[in-house]
């Protein structure tokens, strides 16, 4: 008999330092400037007849990081821009499954701001988390322990006010 593994989703609050805050703000900035300069591209191909897949959109995000008007997406973790065209990715294929419409613009007012890091832009050890581009763990408010033996395999870090 093989083990069922289960994916559920906890959500804690947490208080970032200043300097957290400010690594998490531009890194949110950045996600948001990757996915719109993305759907901008794909969407140009679009009305050409063409179709832009995830491999070409990661490969131009690879190109936009040498240019020197957006050296800055060198400056914050390259995993959370990733998810971001993952995002995209999916978001293209309910539309062309004719389960959503089409993908829109990112908002800087009234989008979410969140940032997706999968395991290799975070580390969970002894329960502090410690994001990518980040020298201290994150200050949790553990409202409910995790439960035993679980490790998280995304973390997801969104602002509120």
């Amino acid at each position: 008999m093989t083990a069922i593994q289960v994916k559920r989703a906890f959500k804690y609050r947490f208080y970032p330092t200043d300097a957290q805050a400010a690594e998490l703000s531009r890194t949110f900035g950045c996600v948001r400037k990757v996915y719109n300069m993305a759907l901008a591209v794909r969407t140009e191909a679009w009305a050409r007849q063409e179709r832009v897949n995830y491999h070409q959109t990661s490969a131009m995000l690879t190109e936009w990081k040498k240019t020197e008007e957006l050296a800055y997406l060198g400056e914050v973790s390259a995993v959370p821009l990733q998810q971001a065209l993952r995002h995209l990715q999916s978001a293209f294929a309910g539309f062309f499954g004719k389960r959503a419409k089409y993908p829109r613009f990112k908002s800087r007012k009234k989008s979410r701001r969140s940032a997706e890091y999968t395991t290799s832009g975070f580390r969970f050890r002894d329960g502090q988390l410690t994001l990518a581009k980040m020298d201290r763990p994150l200050d949790i408010v553990w409202s409910r322990p995790l439960p035993e033996g679980a490790s998280p395999s995304t973390v997801t870090v969104s602002q509120d006010s």
